[in-house]
């Protein structure tokens, strides 16, 4: 592989990814929670690189305070909003987001006025003037950006570290051709993909179709299937003992149930609460299956979308976009 100016920057981005977002899914996985400290602190490596990359092409500075505005924008979901109100108190932070989305303003008009002959069909056929297409590409990070952020205030996408984590992801590979892609077939070059984060969101739920094979043979080698009605839990849970359930992050399927005839009797819900309860709720569900000698449950496990998205970036370098692979393999 020859060693050109894009290809060191693409493998770096390749490392940068893999350790930011290996660093992720450890806290994600271990905690629930990624603390805004670390996508500051990767966010960092992720523009210095893609100003590296600006540069390379030739980039003016209107194409560059268009790349501050994506940047500034993808902020917010960090930083929170800033407000006339707090800069007129004396916030400096607040000032200073509030001068670099004005400069960021100023860059994106300033582009479309010096760029207007350049269209996005352009873009698309990869024709026109060279400047034009960049500033183009790089008004176009605005979009994805933005669709996940709105996917995020729609409840669309859950956790908060998932959307900051797709953002993050898109500031690292900013469109496709920074991405290695050494095993992409040619065909795939030709039809249009999806943008690299959204990308990488199929290619983690591709591992999600995975779990059910992997719990039933777990469930099959711990001996947890012991009846037909064992099954409807098998493919999605397993038996915890009930002394670690309130110290996993999990969800508890099995509760007690008052029958007609006052009988009490243990019950095995297949689906995880749609609330989580509370502390003091689980711990009250725990004594009242102990109270009829259980000891064991079954249990749900809470899966973060981070550690089924760290494996999925080797797929995406390699291979690429997974419904354009689809695409050129129908076509």
């Amino acid at each position: 592989m020859e060693a050109t100016n894009e290809a060191i920057l693409g493998w770096t981005r390749v490392a940068v990814l893999l350790l930011g977002m290996g660093w992720a899914a450890w806290m994600d996985h271990k905690d629930r929670r990624v603390p805004n400290e670390h996508w500051v602190v990767w966010a960092k490596p992720a523009v210095f690189i893609w100003a590296l990359d600006l540069m390379v092409q030739g980039a003016d500075w209107t194409i560059y305070l268009t790349a501050a505005g994506v940047v500034a924008y993808a902020s917010v979901a960090v930083f929170g909003r800033p407000t006339l109100r707090d800069a007129r108190a004396g916030s400096w932070v607040d000032r200073a987001f509030l001068l670099w989305y004005l400069a960021a303003f100023v860059g994106v008009v300033a582009g479309a006025l010096r760029y207007q002959a350049t269209s996005p069909l352009d873009v698309v056929l990869g024709e026109g003037d060279t400047l034009g297409l960049l500033w183009w590409k790089t008004f176009g990070v605005f979009f994805i950006v933005f669709f996940i952020d709105a996917a995020w205030r729609l409840r669309l996408l859950h956790g908060g570290a998932d959307a900051k984590a797709l953002m993050w992801v898109t500031l690292v590979f900013p469109s496709w051709m920074s991405v290695p892609l050494p095993l992409a077939p040619s065909e795939a070059a030709s039809v249009v993909s999806l943008p690299v984060s959204v990308a990488l969101l199929i290619w983690g739920g591709l591992a999600f179709l995975a779990i059910p094979f992997i719990m039933l043979a777990l469930n099959l080698r711990g001996g947890h299937i012991r009846s037909f009605a064992d099954l409807k839990l098998a493919w999605h849970a397993s038996v915890l003992p009930l002394d670690e359930v309130e110290q996993r992050h999990v969800w508890l399927l099995s509760d007690t149930m008052e029958m007609p005839d006052g009988r009490v009797q243990v019950v095995h819900h297949a689906r995880a609460p749609r609330n989580t309860p509370s502390a003091e709720e689980l711990s009250a569900q725990v004594r009242r299956l102990r109270d009829l000698g259980m000891d064991r449950a079954w249990v749900s496990f809470k899966m973060p979308l981070l550690v089924f998205l760290f494996p999925a970036v080797l797929p995406l370098v390699l291979l690429g976009d997974p419904t354009a692979l689809m695409l050129a393999w129908l076509v």
